[in-house]
């Protein structure tokens, strides 16, 4: 199939395919007049691709497993995991900071609310 029908059976961009392409998540075979011609089970790798993508990973994790889970199941792939993990730990490191970073816009704007307030009692008198 061509490049524009695997857009419109899977829902990716054109660009996004070539992408995964560049990045070696995807290998289509090149015909004679330099098109790309992809195989039916390319629909499911870019589903899967997609898939990856919405946890978070990036294409050159994916590409680290990416093989493995289109043969076998996810939990036979010993690169799956560490991933995950990985993933993890960055994910609860900016819940963190963002909850700190809640924190203080919180406590600035009570701040501000109780500057005001304070203010406009020292006005009244």
């Amino acid at each position: 199939m061509k490049i524009s029908e695997l857009s419109r059976l899977t829902g990716a961009s054109v660009r996004s395919l070539r992408h995964y392409e560049e990045q070696g998540l995807l290998t289509p075979r090149r015909l004679d007049n330099g098109y790309r011609e992809y195989h039916d089970l390319a629909v499911e790798q870019v589903r899967t691709i997609r898939f990856y993508l919405k946890l978070g990973l990036t294409t050159a994790q994916i590409s680290g497993f990416l093989h493995c889970v289109m043969k076998n199941k996810e939990a036979f792939c010993e690169e799956v995991l560490p991933v995950y993990k990985k993933k993890l730990r960055e994910l609860n490191e900016q819940i963190e900071l963002l909850t700190a970073i809640r924190s203080n816009l919180e406590e600035r704007i009570r701040s501000i609310h109780d500057e005001r307030s304070a203010l406009q009692g020292f006005d009244e008198k």
